[in-house]
C-alpha cells in the first residue's frame, strides 16, 4: 500500500517521534501531516516520506469540510 492522501503514518524521526498523523497531501517524496494538536490543518508538518511509517489503514474523507477536532477524533481511535 502506498502512502497517499488520507492514509495514517507515524513519525519515525525527530521531535515528533512515535506520533501518528493524517497525511493531508503527497508531493513528490514529501507529504504534509496533521494531528489536529500541534500540528492543525493551518500549518501542516512537511516531512520526508523516509522519515514515516505507513500503516495500513486508508481514510475516505472530505478533506474540503474537515476540522483540527475531527483529525483529533479520528486518530484518538485508532
Amino acid at each position: 500500500m502506498e502512502i497517499e492522501r488520507g492514509s495514517l503514518v507515524y513519525s519515525i524521526a525527530g521531535r515528533d517521534k512515535g506520533n501518528l498523523f493524517l497525511v493531508l497531501k503527497r508531493d513528490g517524496d514529501f507529504v504534509y501531516l496533521a494531528d489536529g494538536d500541534m500540528r492543525k490543518l493551518e500549518n501542516p508538518k512537511k516531512k520526508k516520506i523516509k522519515h514515516t511509517n505507513k500503516t495500513n489503514t486508508l481514510l475516505e474523507l472530505d478533506f474540503d469540510n474537515i476540522s483540527n477536532s475531527d483529525i483529533r477524533k479520528i486518530l484518538k481511535k485508532v
